[in-house]
Parts: structure tokens; C-alpha cells; sequence
């Protein structure tokens, strides 16, 4: 599940953390910085829960009524197909997930109040009502049903985030990635699969593992020469006035293009250039680019750097 992109996130925060606690233990950074990817993938099951939690709140809602002293018709016998959908039901029972709760002790048990009003919004969306209303049932149907409500009541929700940063200060920059990793599991459901369904590892592979370890190391190791090139390419300023979270992305970059050579150039500069748009200053972006493109340049005419 983690990917680079999340990877080249969480470096830039653990270095820039790393050089305001006064830069003293490589190690100990290095281990903040994997401890931090893997609350990411805590985030992605957590997610996950949250839509059998609201599965459960609609359950709980629909006994409530049924159990008032006098209760309507509709309220004894309620439509129960929101509350039956078997893509939840499939999720509930997944054995990865339910390890991850019996390891993490991770519920959504005191944020009752929050799930109750998520619920309440679900039901007001039109996504919500056709299927509520339409004849046709089946898994496929329950399935799409959680994804397309996942992406308009979930994603990109304010209310949501905040809850989360409360819960864990890793989280306040990852549930926009981490998203579209529950929306890739959702979509690669299947109902045959039953509990057994695979989630996404943590880690696609070792080499992702290895990458985030070794762009680590090498941006701290080589700092010196990667702020020399720096300091080359911005003579019009003082480096001390370049914004410092400004230094420690092209820094990191600079460790990217010349520590992996199957990275094109173009990808590192893009992505390091969007990073300056998220972290630094609204004019930070150009700044970095123009900066990195003109290192580039020098090194590929000193034949210090030969990929494209």
C-alpha cells in the first residue's frame, strides 16, 4: 500500500523534524521514519472499519425505532438492505482487518457521535436513496454502492480529518493518499473471496522498503555536498534566507537523482516540485524547480550525472 510518493512525503517530514531536534541520531530518525510509514497503513484499516462501523450505526438506528413505544409501520419492518449489504458483511468478517483491531485495538467505539452524523449525511445523498429504492440486488451493486459513497461522503471530508489529526499527529497528511488506497481495495473485492479477501501489504515489495531506506540515509549522509550544489545554483541569495523546509526538499531531491538510476529525472523533479507546493511557501514551487533544473544541467556537463 505504501508508495513512493507517500514515501518521499514522510522523508521530507522526518528530515525536517530530524534537523530541528538538532540532528543528533541517524538510527533513531531512521526508525521514527518507518514507525511513521507504518501508521499510514494504520490509517488505511482504520478507514476501512469506518464503513462497517456506519453499517452499524444504521443497524443500531433501525432497532432503536423498531423498539419505541409506538412505533410506524415502516419503522417495524424497515428497509434493511443498507444494513445487509454484503460487501460490508464480506468486509466485517475479513481476517487481516480484524487481526489489525485484535493488534492495534483500533475502534471507532468513542467516535459514536461522529459515525451517527456520517450516517445521517450517507442517507441524505442521492446515491443512497436509488439504491435504497431500486428492485435489483446483488454484490456487485452493494459493492459499488460503498464505493461511490466512499468518495462522496468520506474522501475530502473536513469534519473527518479533523477527527483524525486528534486521534494521531502521523496522520495529518496522509488521508488524501491513503484514500485512494481504500477506494483500489474496494473496487478489487470479490464476493468468492469471502474472509480471505486480500487487503494491500503495507509494503508493495522490498524494493520500496529499500528505497525509502536508502533516499533516507543518503539525503543525511551526503548533506554537506547536496547544500553545496545548492548554495552553487542560488548565488542572487544567501541560503540562509532561502526558506529552510525549501533546502531540505531539494536536498532530498538532490539525493533522488543521484542515488537512483532507473528514477527519471523529470518524475524526481515533479514530484518534489508538487511536495514544495504542499509544505513551503506559495512561491516555493517554481523557486525549487529552477533551482533543481539548473544543478541538473551542470552536473550533466560535467558528466557527473548520465541518466535523462
Amino acid at each position: 500500500m505504501i508508495n513512493r510518493v507517500l514515501i518521499r512525503l514522510k522523508i521530507v517530514q522526518i528530515v525536517y523534524a530530524y534537523y530541528q531536534n538538532g540532528g543528533k541520531n541517524l538510527d533513531t530518525a531512521e526508525k521514527e521514519l518507518f514507525f511513521s510509514l507504518s501508521k499510514s497503513y494504520d490509517l488505511y484499516n482504520y478507514l476501512l472499519l469506518l464503513m462497517v462501523e456506519i453499517t452499524k450505526q444504521a443497524e443500531r438506528k433501525q432497532h432503536a425505532a423498531k423498539n419505541k413505544l409506538l412505533p410506524t409501520a415502516e419503522e417495524l419492518y424497515p428497509n434493511t438492505k443498507f444494513v445487509d449489504n454484503r460487501f460490508i458483511a464480506q468486509l466485517e468478517v475479513n481476517k487481516q482487518l480484524n487481526d489489525f483491531v485484535v493488534n492495534q485495538k483500533k475502534t471507532w467505539a468513542n467516535e459514536e457521535e461522529f459515525v451517527k452524523q456520517l450516517f445521517e449525511k450517507i442517507q441524505e445523498t442521492d446515491i443512497y436513496k436509488e439504491y435504497m429504492a431500486s428492485d435489483t440486488s446483488s454484490y456487485e451493486e452493494d459493492r459499488e454502492l460503498w464505493r461511490k459513497l466512499y468518495k462522496k461522503v468520506i474522501f475530502n471530508n473536513e469534519e473527518l480529518d479533523r477527527v483524525l489529526e486528534d486521534q494521531s499527529l502521523y496522520w495529518n497528511d496522509d488521508k488524501e493518499i491513503v484514500d485512494t488506497f481504500v477506494l483500489k481495495t474496494i473496487k478489487r473485492f470479490e464476493e468468492e473471496n469471502g474472509a480471505n479477501q486480500e487487503l494491500l501489504p503495507e509494503f508493495k515489495s522490498e524494493e520500496d522498503k529499500d528505497f525509502a531506506r536508502r533516499l533516507f540515509r543518503r539525503t543525511l549522509l551526503n548533506a554537506d555536498y547536496y547544500r553545496h550544489l545548492i548554495s552553487e545554483n542560488t548565488r542572487n541569495w544567501d541560503l540562509d534566507r532561502v526558506a529552510f523546509m525549501d533546502v531540505v526538499i531539494m536536498q532530498i531531491a538532490l539525493a533522488e537523482i543521484l542515488s537512483f538510476p532507473n528514477i527519471p529525472i523529470s518524475v524526481s523533479l515533479n514530484e518534489y516540485v508538487e511536495i514544495a507546493k504542499l509544505y513551503s511557501t506559495s512561491k516555493s514551487g517554481a523557486f525549487i524547480n529552477g533551482t533543481l533544473d539548473g544543478i541538473v544541467k551542470l552536473l550533466q556537463k560535467e558528466n557527473k550525472l548520465t541518466k535523462n
